[in-house]
């Protein structure tokens, strides 16, 4: 085995060259050279029996040998090499090799590789089940050397902490670990709580000592912050229970709890939320308002939905400490942003935000309302969810149950003088009805809608039964938008990419020599977790309804000629905004392709 001479336990002896199988016990092995006697041996293995775990880690843990004299020893009862993982440095590529699930289920890590073979450190080398499986998932020859299984442990924590995706780092660790904890004397819990406006981070940790579920609700929702997450997702299904988060727009599985525990998680968050814990049939929204330090509060919006397996519960991280509403930062480009401006600081009309739930339309309007805010102007609001409060806008959370629709709450706002009205979104002719009057009749309005693109967006407004006159009339612009991730700055890399796949992205042929593509490789990166990538920006399509666009309207043009004359007049696309922050090294080809579509 090509291993420096250095790292290899000299007091091996003769025996380390041995095949692994022909192992000594490690008890005789001890007594006959004096290391224990029999009465310390006897302590061990009935501490084993009770703990599960291997002899000679119970006799490192009561302390009566040390971590060196017990890697010497396994080498001698297993007759392999001993190494000590503290002196090794383990690159990408030989921690490539073995996935981390794996590392943790067999309690190995690979530490070389040459001719075919890998070297594989273990805590137990006559595990042959787990060499074979080794064997088999990469074809490849397996060399075994021994080391302890605390050493296995720290390095399986040192490289693939951050090595992999959080669905393997959290689900190997937590779940085996903090959630088995969590999970002990389940038979009986209690889901008592504080009202929640009292509820605070400190007092769920404090809670957590009565019951286990109270104990497992309360690490998710602090480890969800933790971890960055926007989004918690409880799922039940016919013979699992998951949770999983999304990070930066990415949903990573995390735990799998007990399926009896499905309804009691729920009643628990429908009781922090202050929903009806008896109605299961119906859908229910509520929110939970937590202190996260002295001055700073984290609100979670909490969604119930029944399936057939049981309630889905969605939760929705609001921080309003970073939301980020400044238009100059949110990653327009420098034309396109003084475009927007322009049709936002007009006195009247219509801004429509397009795109799928989750790509930050509401943060967009929130910064334009931001910037829009004055004390001489009069600004109101219709949201279903008001997601943050903004101080000296007029909000209005709309209820759809009890008759206060978006299209009500519009017909209030015009008998109270406003100057900018914002609608959430417009989902019906009657909404659209009612903006689109509202923004013929001396009023801004900003509202969203749900399109692939900004061209899209007047189809879809026909479609609902809007004249297209008046489309022309109230229209100021149109901004579709997406959020790509970004790459992680710690550890992004230049990398080579063939020209021809910027150019079937989209890129001019002229224009190739001028990308220089990065990527986060993650590796040993713990700031991204593996995953090489670090927080989102928006990448936009702003459209201005210029006299040209209004013609083609009035005239019947379908989106896609709308679109070629958008572009024509400068319009830059999604696709294009995105070679944009790619070009800049901002994202990836791969993020480029998951968000838009091709102009072609």
């Amino acid at each position: 085995m090509r291993l420096p001479e250095e790292i290899i336990d000299p007091d091996e002896g003769k025996e380390k060259q041995a095949k692994p199988g022909g192992k000594k016990r490690m008890g005789d092995i001890l007594i006959k050279e004096d290391v224990i006697n029999l009465d310390q041996l006897k302590t061990a293995i009935e501490q084993q029996k009770n703990s599960g775990k291997r002899l000679g880690e119970t006799l490192l843990n009561l302390g009566y040998i040390d971590e060196n004299q017990l890697v010497a020893y396994l080498s001698r009862q297993y007759g392999v090499p001993a190494v000590n993982l503290d002196q090794f440095d383990l690159t990408s590529e030989i921690l490539k090799i073995v996935p981390r699930e794996s590392a943790i289920k067999h309690k190995l890590i690979p530490i070389n590789k040459y001719d075919g073979t890998i070297v594989v450190a273990m805590s137990d080398p006559s595990n042959i089940f787990a060499v074979d499986d080794l064997k088999f998932a990469t074809g490849q020859n397996i060399e075994v050397v021994v080391t302890s299984e605390r050493s296995i442990k720290k390095s399986i924590e040192k490289y693939y902490g951050s090595q992999e995706q959080w669905n393997d780092s959290v689900k190997a660790q937590e779940s085996s670990e903090a959630v088995d904890r969590l999970m002990e004397d389940l038979d009986e819990f209690d889901l008592e709580l504080y009202k929640s406006e009292d509820i605070n981070l400190s007092d769920l940790e404090k809670a957590s000592e009565e019951a286990p579920v109270i104990k497992l609700v309360n690490f998710v929702l602090t480890d969800a912050i933790r971890k960055g997450a926007s989004d918690i997702h409880i799922e039940p299904y016919e013979k699992s229970l998951r949770i999983r988060y999304r990070i930066d727009g990415v949903l990573y599985d995390m735990l799998e709890p007990p399926m009896k525990l499905r309804n009691a998680i729920s009643s628990r968050i429908k009781i922090m939320s202050n929903l009806d814990i008896a109605e299961r049939r119906l859908p229910q929204d509520g929110r939970i308002k937590v202190k996260v330090e002295k001055n700073k509060t984290m609100e979670y919006r909490v969604s119930v939905a029944p399936t057939i397996f049981g309630e889905k519960v969605v939760l929705r991280i609001l921080d309003k400490d970073s939301l980020q509403l400044d238009l100059r930062k949110l990653g327009f480009e420098e034309e396109q942003l003084e475009k927007f401006r322009e049709t936002i600081l007009q006195p009247y009309g219509m801004v429509l935000i397009t795109g799928p739930t989750g790509s930050g339309k509401t943060t967009t309007l929130y910064s334009s309302l931001i910037e829009l805010n004055q004390v001489d102007v009069n600004i109101s609001t219709a949201e279903d969810p008001v997601e943050y409060s903004l101080d000296g806008i007029n909000q209005v959370q709309v209820h759809e149950e009890i008759g206060l629709s978006f299209a009500s709450c519009l017909r209030t706002f015009l008998r109270q003088d406003p100057d900018i009205i914002l609608v959430g979104e417009v989902r019906d002719y009657e909404t659209a009805e009612i903006a689109i009057k509202s923004a013929l009749t001396g009023h801004l309005v900003l509202s969203t809608l749900h399109t692939n693109d900004a061209p899209s967006t007047i189809t879809r407004l026909l479609n609902m039964g809007v004249e297209p006159f008046l489309v022309t009339a109230s229209l100021n612009s149109i901004v579709a938008q997406r959020l790509v991730r970004k790459n992680c700055p710690d550890c992004a890399e230049k990398v080579d990419i063939a020209p021809q796949v910027l150019i079937d992205l989209g890129v001019s042929p002229k224009e190739v020599e001028e990308y220089e593509v990065y990527k986060g490789v993650g590796d040993g990166c713990s700031n991204c977790s593996g995953t090489g990538y670090r927080g989102r920006m928006a990448i936009y399509e702003v459209m201005a309804i210029t006299e040209e666009l209004k013609e083609f309207i009035l005239s019947g043009a379908s989106a896609l000629e709308i679109k070629r004359e958008a572009m024509r007049q400068g319009m830059r696309t999604l696709r294009q905004s995105a070679l944009d922050k790619l070009k800049l090294g901002i994202t990836t080809t791969e993020e480029v392709v998951r968000n838009t579509a091709s102009d072609n």
